[in-house]
Order: structure tokens, then sequence, then C-alpha cells
């Protein structure tokens, strides 16, 4: 019953996930937020403008003319014709507002931006129309930010190629840990959770919106989790039947042991993921629903599926050379040797092993003080196509890149619009302001200004500069609505992360009381929360060296210095990597504290417990590490910015966090790790360590040791 189920999802879900991959949105919403709701306001009032980005006409002249000039007026002034057709666009150029700043410095080229409905013409399109009607020797160039977000450089090997990248890696790596057939079991896993979440996917896309986003979520990190919790119970059913058991016994006992730790794992990862969901941003909480339907449909799907096959086809899948059988049982009692010894180093070097690690986490930390928020650069975005020959143009002419996220101003009629306008040119960071004059500019009682920023919208400068637009128009327009890409991005910062220290707070404090449930122990969750919250801090920190500061983009992708971390991504990156991180946490910390209950000093157990887990948790961050991999050659730049942060979070959190922090911060803290304090004292059995070499320990109600060894 259990594999027709999974059967009938998987056959279903092959049928569906095309239909449900298309009615995902690219758009996005934020509903209560000032600037989005005055540019609603203005997409109402004159159908177009307010939320969407215009696009930046450039038109250069003959060497042997200037658009100051009669001649080159007449011509600047026939191409921009072109589009007066068209009645759903609002066009400001310099034949329109005669604004000197609309002119190049070379007096060659003029500037013209034109605002579009919610499907305007692409920058492309535009630029032909514009070309068709332009006098011989004039050359017509245009861009606009959503154009430079879609540009043909910013593509890659679209999601499916991407998951067959991960899963090539993944199959590697399992090739590597398993050394046969078993190796595709994870990644059945991975196939039936990623369909199964999709399907669910699309029952919640009947109900809301849900962002195109979601379907790399949910492709790569399914891929990942996946085949990390398949491979924690399948490496642990392979060590019981070494030690002798019958197959089906083995299977109980794994899901017992490594079963249990996956099912905590999954509600772990959820816990933080769930913050997303109850966070009034649509797009947020669409990117919370991928994430924490994929561990949990993992989990299902570990704790049904995977025994199901381990218990009919394991051993058949398991067949290896006689010599590897052999090897197996010979040693399925002992630890690695390689992670055994790193461990007993680590312990007889903990002080050094603590300050090393901290000193890299630190300095990281330290770079991630400088984490700034917000879109983009747009020179860091498109690398080819005609949006980035537009953008070429632009700072060929040498107009102020700012120009492509004009400052939209909806005023009340008891306010001039052009004595406003020069009030705002006046603004420091203001490159110029205008206010035409006709009903395309004007109706309903209201007007239109338009502000052009000198910087982009994600430059501190920028910031500063929309903050002292709205200070003057509060002064001088009470009542006046602003819209536009820099007080959007100022908005939606804030609504991000408003709440996003009570989001830590919350997502730390459940954490420990699971943790405390699951370890019996006050000092083991407190460990496990700082730990990654530090190890999410020394991500931000990788990602202001890689992508703010340029030092990684650069030189991996050719990719300019973003100048700002992608607004959304810390927060998302939270809310996936610390969950992902705390995986690793009760993989090792499980195995540690089986242990210690069995009898072992904590020292004999930190060996013991990294000597089994240890290959183990490198393997699964490797294959996380993959998929993310994969994840950072999509579509835009946002996708990799974030995928760099989740896979450079992973390895710095499998290597500097858990291999050398953990290991040697339990075996400083001794039986303080087992401390609960409402426990009684009578239950506090004293355990004398293997060998006496340690002091006496105690551990909490200890079970009949189960093997020979113990």
């Amino acid at each position: 019953m259990v594999g027709l189920f999974w059967l009938t999802i998987t056959v279903v879900g092959v049928a569906l996930v095309g239909p449900i991959t298309g009615r995902l949105t690219s758009s996005t919403t934020f509903p209560g937020l000032p600037s989005y709701q005055a540019g609603l306001s203005i997409m109402h009032t004159y159908g177009n403008g307010g939320n969407n980005s215009p696009t930046v006409a450039v038109v250069t002249l003959p060497a042997d003319q200037r658009v100051e000039m009669p001649v080159g007026a007449s011509e600047v002034r026939t191409t921009f014709a072109g589009l007066s057709a068209e009645r759903s666009l609002r066009v400001v150029s310099y034949p329109a507002v005669d604004d000197p700043r609309l002119v190049s410095p070379n007096g060659r080229a003029a500037l013209g931006l034109v605002f579009g409905g919610n499907n305007p013409p692409t920058s492309a399109q535009l630029a032909a129309r514009l070309q068709a009607a332009s006098p011989p020797g004039v050359t017509v160039a245009a861009t606009s930010l959503t154009d430079l977000y879609n540009a043909p450089g910013s593509g890659g090997v679209g999601i499916l190629g991407e998951v067959v990248i991960g899963a090539i890696g993944a199959l590697i790596v399992l090739v590597l840990v398993f050394g046969s057939f078993l190796a595709v079991v994870p990644l059945i896993i991975a196939s039936v959770s990623i369909l199964a979440t999709f399907l669910l996917i699309g029952a919640i896309t009947r109900f809301t919106d849900v962002s195109q986003l979601v379907q790399y979520l949910v492709a790569l990190i399914g891929l990942g989790v996946a085949i990390d919790y398949s491979l924690l119970v399948v490496t642990r059913w392979r060590e019981e039947r070494a030690r002798g058991r019958a197959n089906d016994e083995a299977v109980v006992v794994a899901m017992t042991t490594a079963g249990r730790a996956v099912a905590f794992s999954g509600a772990t990862v959820g816990v933080g993921l769930l913050t997303l969901v109850l966070l009034p941003v649509p797009f947020l909480r669409s990117l919370g629903y991928g994430g924490l339907l994929i561990p949990l449909v993992t989990v299902i799907a570990a704790v049904t599926l995977l025994p199901v096959m381990l218990s009919a086809w394991g051993p058949r899948l398991d067949r290896r050379s006689r010599r590897a059988t052999r090897h197996q049982h010979r040693n399925a009692e002992k630890t690695s040797r390689a992670w055994s010894a790193w461990s007993r180093t680590v312990i007889r070097h903990r002080i050094l092993a603590i300050a090393a690690a901290l000193i890299v986490l630190g300095i990281l930390l330290g770079v991630a003080s400088g984490l700034r928020l917000g879109e983009v650069r747009p020179t860091s975005l498109a690398r080819s196509g005609s949006a980035e020959q537009g953008l070429r143009a632009i700072q060929r002419e040498q107009f102020p890149i700012g120009v492509l996220s004009p400052i939209e101003i909806l005023v009340p009629d008891r306010t001039s619009p052009t004595t406003l306008a020069a009030r705002l040119r006046s603004v420091p960071g203001v490159d110029t302001a205008v206010a035409p004059s006709g009903r395309v500019w004007q109706r309903s009682g209201t007007a239109l200004v338009d502000v052009l920023p000198n910087a982009p919208t994600s430059s501190a400068t920028d910031k500063a500069t929309v903050s002292a637009v709205r200070s003057m128009i509060a002064r001088l327009a009470p009542g006046a609505q602003i819209a536009g890409d820099g007080p959007e991005e100022a908005d939606i910062v804030h609504a991000y992360y408003s709440r996003f220290p009570l989001i830590i707070a919350i997502v730390a404090l459940i954490s420990l009381l699971a943790l405390a449930r699951a370890f019996r122990s006050v000092v083991l969750p407190i460990k496990a929360v700082v730990l990654n919250v530090l190890s999410v801090g020394a991500a931000y920190g990788a990602l202001v060296l890689i992508w703010q500061n340029g030092y990684g983009s650069q030189a991996i992708w050719g990719i300019p210095a973003t100048g700002v971390v992608v607004d959304f991504v810390p927060l998302v990156i939270f809310a996936f990597l610390f969950g992902l991180s705390m995986d690793y946490e009760v993989f090792i910390l499980s195995r540690i504290k089986e242990a210690h209950d069995a009898g072992m000093s904590t020292d004999d157990a930190v060996i013991d417990g990294l000597g089994h887990t240890g290959r183990l948790v490198t393997s699964a961050s490797i294959i996380l590490f993959l998929a993310f991999a994969a994840l950072a050659s999509g579509p835009n730049v946002p996708i990799k910015v974030f995928a760099t942060g989740m896979g450079v979070g992973i390895l710095l959190d499998a290597t500097i966090v858990r291999a050398l922090l953990v290991p040697a911060l339990v075996s400083l803290l001794g039986r303080w790790n087992w401390w609960l304090p409402l426990t009684h004292p009578a239950s506090m059995v004293p355990v004398t360590a293997h060998g006496g070499q340690h002091p006496k320990q105690f551990v909490l109600d200890p079970p009949t040791p189960k093997h020979p060894s113990f």
C-alpha cells in the first residue's frame, strides 16, 4: 500500500508538474506598503508607471549634430514621435520638457523615459519602434531594470538542467559512499518528495500567488535534503546489517535511531521556515510554503517509503564484492579511523581548536557588520542582449544610472507641480525633476512629478536621496504619494527586517525547547542555537565579500560587485540555513548522546559519535553544496546570491562549526553537556569511563547496553 501510494504520487506529479510551474508568478506584490499603494494609485489614474519601472531610451545623433541645435532637436522630436500613437505610454523626453539634464555632456545624445502599463513593450521592441521613426544616421538604444533582470546573460540551464546537474553530482558522491546500486535509493526518495511537494504547491496556487522562485527552492533544496535524510537512515541500516541483524530488524533499528533523528531534523528545518509563512509579505510567504513543505514531505517519504524499499530491495541493491562485504562486517563495530583520529586531535587541542574556529567566524562576522541591503546595481545584472547594450549607451553618453529608477510623485491639485519640481532639483543626489504639462501628466485633480536620481537605488547615497525627497514632499505637498523603485525598496527592507529580531528570538526559543526535549539537556540546545546563529552570520560575511565587494562574483561569474546584498536574501538564508545547519547538529549529537547513554565518557562519546557521523555529514554537506552550486547557475543574480550564501554557509557549518567547534566545545563542557535542572538527583547515575582515564561522568537514565563493546 505504501509503495502504491508513492507510485501514484509520482505518476500524477510527473503529469502535472509542467502545468503547476506555469501557474507560478514572477510578479511581486507588497500590499500595505506606502510606496506600493502609491504606485497602484498612479496606475489607476494614469494607466502606466507607478510600480512598473520605465524603459530608458538613448537617442544618439550623427557626429556633426547636437541635440540643442534646431536640426538636432527636430530629429530627436521626430524619433520620439514614433511612440505618439501608443496611447498607453507616457513619455518624458528633452523635446517635451526642454531640460538640459536630459542631454548628454557632449550634446549628441538625448534621453527619454517611457512609462508603460502592466504589459508594456520590452526595451528591444521600443528601441525598434523608435529606430524605425528616426531620421537616417540617428541610432537608438533602450533598456530597463525589468529587461536587465531577464536578459539572456542572466539565464542558466533552466530548472531541469539544474536538477540534473545537482543529481549527477549527488550520484557521484553516493556511489563513493555506498559503492553499490544502493546509491540510487536516496535519489528515488528525492524524486518522489520533490514531485509530491510540487503537487501541494499546485494546490496552494489555487488560493494565492506563489513566486516562480519556489520551483528552484523545491527542486534543489528538496534534492539535497532528501538525499541527506536518506543517507543517514541507509547508513545506519547498513551498520546494523553488518552487525549481523536480519534485514527487517536492521530496518527497524535504523528507523528508531536515524529515522527519529530525521523526523526531528525535518521539524527543526520547518520551524525556521514557518516564520516566512507567518510574515505579512506575499513574496516571502510563497517562499515559506515551498521551504516548509519540502522537508516535511521528505520526512514523510523517509519514514514510509524508505523503510519499504530497504525491506524489499535493500540487500539486492547493496550487493558488492566479497572483499568489500567482508571488510564491512569486519569493521561493523568500528568508527572511521580518519574521523576518530581527527576527533582525538581536536579534543587534545580543544582550546586551540575553539580559538581557531572563533577567529575564522569572528572575521566573517566582522565583515558581515558592513552588510548593506538593497537591489543589485544595474551594472551587475545583464551581460549580453539589447538591454545590456542600452545600459552601455547610458554609460557611454555619461547619463546617471539613477535614471533607470526614477521617483514618481502623485501630487494633489492644491500643489503646483512645476514649483515642486523646481524645489526638488535642489535636493542632494537628485539629477533633475520634471513636471510636464498636458493630460498625460495631469488628470483627475492630480499631477505627476518625476525625480531622476544620480545613483541607482541600491546605493547608500540614493537611499539618503529617497529620504530627503520624502522629507521635502511631507513639508511642501502634504497628501502627495511617492512611488518608484527607491521608495519601494526602502519600504520593502523595513517590512522584511522590522520584525527580524523577533523572528530570530521565536526560532531560537522553539529550537531550544525542542532540542532540550530531544537531548534532555539545557547546555546542548543553547550551544546548538548559538553555533547556528554564528554559522548564519558567517554566511552573511561571505556574501559581503563575494557579492557586495565583488571579490568572488567577478572571478567566478564575471559579474561586477553588486554593492549590496539582495534585500530578501539574508532573511531567507536565516530561515533555511538555520534549519539545515540544525540537521548536522542533530545527526552528530544524536550519535554522541547514544554513545554517552550507553556508558561512554563524554570524550569517548565525542570520538565515537563523530567517528560514525563525520563521513556522513561531510558527504551530506557536499551533496547540498553541489545542489546550491547548480542553483547558482540560475536565471538571475538574486538567485545566484541566495545560492552562494546557502552553499558557502553549508560548507562553513559542516567544517568549521560541526567538525571543529562542536567536538571541542562538547569535550570542554564535559558533564555539563548533560545538565538538566529539573532532573531528580536520583536519576543521575555515575558511570566510570573506559579505561579509567577520564573523570567520572553522569548520564540521565542510562539504558541497558545493547552491544558488547559498551
